[in-house]
């Protein structure tokens, strides 16, 4: 039986989806996988501009633990991705979605993976970071890798990586057409922080104890606070 996710990470969530809808992360659009699962979440990322995946209209799902923000959630490329850093399956491999475990192994330093002060922007700001840059060390696709290493190294004169992402773009583009969006191709568009379509209005109360089978901590807490001061309140009378 799956673990059901506590209180706090049903808070924590609600809060950042909010946010997020009210202050989109630019280069980004966000909505529910289903409007009544909170902790699954499909992500539109739009390729930067001047990068090979300019134009790019690249769908993504972010999975989240019935435990965040103590646990990372997972990211998953629904649309096909030629990066080093992107499984064959769409899986993500970046520090800041790893458990915060001591593994010398990795390559990681601790600093670099997930802490609960970490959140969703700061995950989005990073996968940016990594189309810009890959962390070619420990590849997760390494043909990818390979092929990056020698366009970058020739200075774009070996264009096998680069014709391969190419045409992931162009492909791309059938998806945005058929979800009506329009992909962002100057760095002044990119920037625009839009605002998700206009749809009925999700109340965030509606995601807490009503869809999930919680326990509300705070109330627990509240009557063991009540119990210890009837214990106290019965000591003083026979003082």
């Amino acid at each position: 039986m799956a673990a059901q996710p506590s209180s706090s990470a049903v808070r924590a969530l609600a809060l950042e989806y909010k946010t997020i809808q009210e202050e989109p992360v630019e280069g980004f659009r966000i909505k529910l996988t289903n409007d009544d699962v909170l902790f699954d979440w499909e992500v539109a990322i739009f390729g930067p501009p001047e990068t090979l995946y300019q134009g790019g209209y690249f769908k993504a799902q972010l999975k989240f633990p019935p435990d965040y923000p103590y646990s990372p959630p997972s990211m998953r490329f629904l649309t096909k991705v030629w990066h080093p850093n992107v499984y064959e399956n769409g899986d993500l491999c970046i520090s800041i979605l790893h458990p915060p475990v001591d593994d010398p192994q990795s390559g990681e330093l601790p600093c670099e993976r997930w802490n609960p002060t970490q959140n969703v922007r700061t995950i989005l700001l990073s996968v940016i970071s990594l189309f810009n840059e890959p962390n070619t060390s420990s590849p997760a696709n390494v043909d990818a890798s390979v092929m990056y290493r020698r366009w970058k190294d020739s200075k774009g004169k070996d264009a096998e990586y680069a014709n391969i992402i190419k045409k992931q773009v162009a492909g791309s583009r059938a998806e945005a057409e058929k979800d009506n969006v329009v992909v962002p191709m100057t760095i002044e568009d990119y920037c625009i922080k839009s605002k998700p379509p206009v749809t009925e209005s999700l109340d965030m109360n509606d995601f807490y104890d009503d869809c999930y089978d919680i326990d509300d901590e705070d109330s627990d807490y509240a009557d063991q606070d009540d119990e210890a001061d009837g214990a106290d309140d019965s000591g003083n009378e026979n003082a």
